[in-house]
């Protein structure tokens, strides 16, 4: 490293934000980035720690240390280069993806761990904003044809991994437009949807076809996709949204975080009016669920102008720090405060809802809850556990279900003739990504469940290789060893 000591002279330092009483005004972006002279110091806190433990906590096997070190170094155009050859998509991991990669960082051991996520944001936007990031189309074609069906993240890296490869690809997408969950399940605050259509721009330069408004299953016939292409690469995600079987689950208000949140990024979006979305605005809401997708819904919550937002997680409360059974390098399930719940929620841990309440005209007026406590005993799955006299009533007009995915819908898989796993995965192979269906693929969500953004990535690049080797029989695409690495 070009600066042996520099994890000794400078403290961790990442991007601050705009305060929460402005920046839920709108829905843009609200990070301040760091001067570059920061940034370089942050890159100099990398150490020269022999082995790298970092590479084996980020799925995709990111060159961390070079990229850091390029970085110190004022080299952004090299570090942009290091950095692509893992990563396809860094403007979107630099964004949301929760970092596993820093919890690996061996200076974490002991220290704040190096600003990894950051600094990636940073070289992939410097590099955008140079005209360093252009099209790179293949220079042969194979006559080889892939249809990729869903435009996420593990669909994105599929499709440009094949092309590169050479073959022609076509990504089919049953919304209005490209992305996925990036475009309809992540808010604009998190990231602006302009860094989608710049990056599709490229894909599209360098010669892949989209087709919106595509619904495989519906009004695209599978059986139509497997006569007209060499291979087909499900990457639909897990889009099955987990309810939650309580008394007045049927209410006018009882609402999923996916339908809050995909309509109100089609408003922010111009596609709907203000009136057609699901609003928070005037009501007190309560989002069951404490992860992403319900700080997600908190942020949404708070710029409707809720009356008030309360967010409720049927598991005890983390620790602040490292739990002491989930030791360094391992991902640590800590507690974690969002910038969303700095904008304004009241959270509680340890209970559970039981009923929703309505009026006469089927409306959401409250809910009841209990609170519940875990048994642990060794050897065994934890019990949960209603604590007695703890039951208590909540006002509530809107409540937002972010309670996960259980996994892939059934229909993509009937109308291939797939077999599912017992998580009603896609069933495909680990070693090859294959399905039951010769020249029919998964990746992503859809093979593996519900997981982050970079796991997407990485799996559809891992696809990629598979399905270019099933069709030349060999391929120089890059493959990556997924040893053991832990399941986030």
């Amino acid at each position: 490293m070009g600066k042996i000591t520099g994890f000794l002279e400078f403290k961790r330092e990442n991007e601050s934000y705009i305060a929460p009483e402005k920046r839920i005004e709108n829905y843009k972006e609200f990070t301040i980035t760091l001067p570059e002279n920061h940034l370089k110091d942050q890159g100099a806190r990398c150490m020269d720690c022999g082995i790298p433990f970092c590479h084996s906590g980020c799925p995709l096997g990111n060159l961390i240390p070079d990229f850091n070190d390029k970085v110190y170094k004022g080299k952004w155009k090299e570090a942009a280069e290091i950095l692509h050859k893992t990563n396809n998509f860094p403007e979107f991991t630099g964004r949301l993806c929760p970092a596993p990669c820093e919890e690996a960082c061996v200076l974490g051991i002991n220290e704040d761990p190096v600003t990894i996520e950051n600094i990636e944001k940073n070289i992939v936007e410097t590099a955008f904003n140079e005209g360093w990031i252009t099209a790179q189309p293949p220079k042969v074609r194979t006559k080889k044809t892939v249809a990729v069906i869903g435009s996420g993240p593990a669909g994105l890296a599929a499709a440009q991994q094949l092309n590169r490869a050479g073959h022609t690809v076509t990504v089919f997408e049953r919304d209005e437009k490209v992305g996925g969950l990036l475009r309809y399940g992540i808010p604009d605050f998190k990231m602006e949807k302009h860094v989608i259509d710049r990056r599709v721009a490229v894909l599209e330069e360098e010669g892949i076809t989209f087709k919106t408004n595509a619904h495989v299953g519906s009004n695209v016939d599978a059986n139509q996709l497997k006569d007209d292409f060499d291979a087909v690469v499900l990457c639909g995600g897990a889009t099955v949204r987990r309810s939650i079987p309580i008394p007045g689950a049927d209410l006018k208000g009882v609402t999923q975080a996916m339908d809050f949140l995909k309509l109100n990024n089609q408003y922010v979006d111009g596609l709907v009016d203000f009136k057609d979305i699901i609003s928070a605005k005037g009501k007190d809401v309560i989002v069951i669920g404490g992860g992403d997708t319900g700080s997600d819904c908190i942020g949404t919550s708070n710029r409707h102008g809720a009356t008030s937002v309360t967010n409720f997680e049927i598991l005890s409360k983390p620790t602040e720090g490292r739990p002491a059974h989930q030791p360094w390098p391992y991902w640590p399930m800590k507690l974690k405060t969002t910038s969303s719940h700095q904008e304004g929620v009241e959270r509680f841990f340890s209970i559970s809802t039981k009923e929703f309440l309505g009026d006469k005209d089927g409306n959401l007026i409250g809910l009841k809850t209990v609170e519940v406590e875990w048994i642990f005993k060794p050897g065994e799955r934890p019990q949960l556990k209603e604590v007695p006299n703890t039951e208590k009533e909540w006002k509530c007009e809107l409540a937002l279900l972010a309670l996960g995915f259980t996994g892939a819908e059934k229909t993509l898989a009937d109308q291939f003739g797939l077999n599912m796993d017992f998580r009603t995965n896609i069933e495909a192979s680990t070693k090859d990504y294959a399905t039951n269906v010769p020249g029919v693929f998964a990746a992503g969500d859809m093979r593996r469940g519900q997981s982050l953004i970079v796991w997407a990535i990485s799996e559809g690049r891992q696809a990629a290789y598979h399905v270019d080797t099933y069709l030349m029989g060999e391929s120089s695409l890059p493959l990556k060893d997924d040893g053991d690495l832990p399941r986030i």
